[in-house]
């Protein structure tokens, strides 16, 4: 289960990251900064977290693989939620009502949330693994 987890997150990782550095070099060209803190999240939540639990579940095996699945839905839910939430929120290029786009952004960043937790416990179940000798 971690192993095919594991590919999803590097595949969403590796879509946050060249999102996240396209902003970042787009941002430089136009010597604009405005959207620095949702290029700082797409880069640090996006990329960075997604790609460490996707190197947490290629070495460990998780005792409850439930638990993994769970994770993973919330974590790529909740850093797409989060990113776009704080996208839509500074810009609102759609022009979507307020109240929809402050209730986006807050239950992203809230199921980012729970993803977060949630890798804090399963880090508790990991499988002993064999000593060496």
């Amino acid at each position: 289960m971690e192993k095919k987890w594991g590919l999803r997150l590097i595949q969403i990782a590796a879509i946050f990251g060249f999102i996240g550095t396209y902003l970042g070099s787009h941002m430089a060209g136009a010597m604009d900064y405005a959207l620095r803190p949702i290029h700082a999240h797409i880069l640090l939540v996006g990329w960075l977290s997604v790609f460490a639990w996707r190197i947490f579940y290629q070495i460990f095996e998780i005792k409850y693989k439930k638990l993994v699945t769970v994770h993973c839905i919330t974590a790529i839910t909740g850093a797409i939620g989060l990113t776009s939430g704080m996208w839509f929120y500074n810009l609102n290029p759609l022009n979507l009502g307020e109240t929809f786009v402050l209730v986006y952004f807050i239950a992203g960043g809230t199921i980012l949330l729970i993803a977060f937790f949630l890798f804090a416990v399963i880090t508790f179940f990991t499988v002993p693994q064999p000593k060496r000798n």
